[in-house]
């Protein structure tokens, strides 16, 4: 009874109405400040933003004319070997010097391209269909690279023409410069056998490593060139590497699929 009337007397004194209510601490203002805050931010975000999905595949640098296999038409002891590894040959361009039985036969190029790799040298015995050299074809010495990924056939579908790719180049260190840019330009409509790719690649270890995860689809992607770097293409430092890039280097390609608003996700 004595604390009731000391309350009521508390209420009723003139001197005290003006005294301010708190009605929260600072530290609890702060915290309602920063969420509504971050509430606000999170809203915008999810009306204007954008989620972007990338898919991963592994590829290969080349002038995307494909590769053949010359192999020795006769048999006999190699005397000579015209060409080197890494050079332009033209068509019907002499490679291979054989001395047979029956006098010299030249192996020449059947089509125009870069001489991959060489197997013959001077001194060796080839047989009649030996493999002697490998050459990816290229219409001219100076023709832009181009990659070719190998996705996934239940994942192909997904791949958009004119997709943003970022290759990483086995060759060129990342972390110092960067990745190659390009974009998607042509995407298979049929899973690759091994067969078809090593007969493509000109190299059984790359259609049996493509294959490995079964059939892939083929995606064609073409490099964006640029006339202030070294390479002559895009790179995502400014730069890039200040040595050429080769054909028939390997490469990982991450294509930028199509972007999804996160609002999308809650709505039915």
């Amino acid at each position: 009874m004595q604390f009731r009337q000391k309350a009521l007397s508390k209420l009723q004194s003139p001197e005290e109405i003006d005294l301010p209510v708190r009605f929260a601490r600072p530290q609890g203002l702060l915290v309602l400040t920063v969420t509504v805050l971050a509430m606000i931010a999170a809203s915008v975000w999810a009306v204007t933003g954008s989620v972007s999905s990338t898919l991963s595949a592994p590829g290969i640098l080349t002038h995307a004319q494909g590769s053949y296999i010359l192999q020795s038409p006769v048999s006999g002891q190699v005397v000579d070997v015209r060409a080197k590894e890494g050079e332009y040959v033209a068509d019907d361009a002499p490679l291979v010097e054989v001395r047979t039985p029956e006098g010299t036969a030249v192996v020449r190029a059947i089509a125009a391209g870069r001489l991959t790799a060489l197997v013959a040298t001077i001194g060796s015995v080839v047989t009649t269909g030996a493999d002697v050299a490998a050459v990816e074809r290229a219409g001219r010495e100076d023709d832009p690279l181009m990659a070719v990924l190998y996705v996934p056939a239940d994942r192909g579908a997904a791949v958009p023409v004119g997709a943003s790719v970022d290759l990483t180049v086995q060759s060129v260190p990342a972390q110092q410069y960067g990745v190659l840019r390009g974009r998607v330009e042509a995407v298979g409509r049929t899973a690759q056998t091994r067969q078809r790719i090593a007969a493509f690649l000109g190299s059984g270890q790359l259609g049996e490593e493509f294959s490995r995860q079964g059939p892939p689809v083929s995606v064609l992607v073409r490099l964006e060139r640029s006339s202030s770097t070294k390479t002559g293409y895009a790179w995502s430092t400014s730069d890039g590497p200040s040595y050429p890039l080769d054909s028939m280097t390997l490469t990982t390609g991450s294509v930028h699929l199509a972007e999804q608003h996160p609002i999308d996700w809650l709505l039915p």
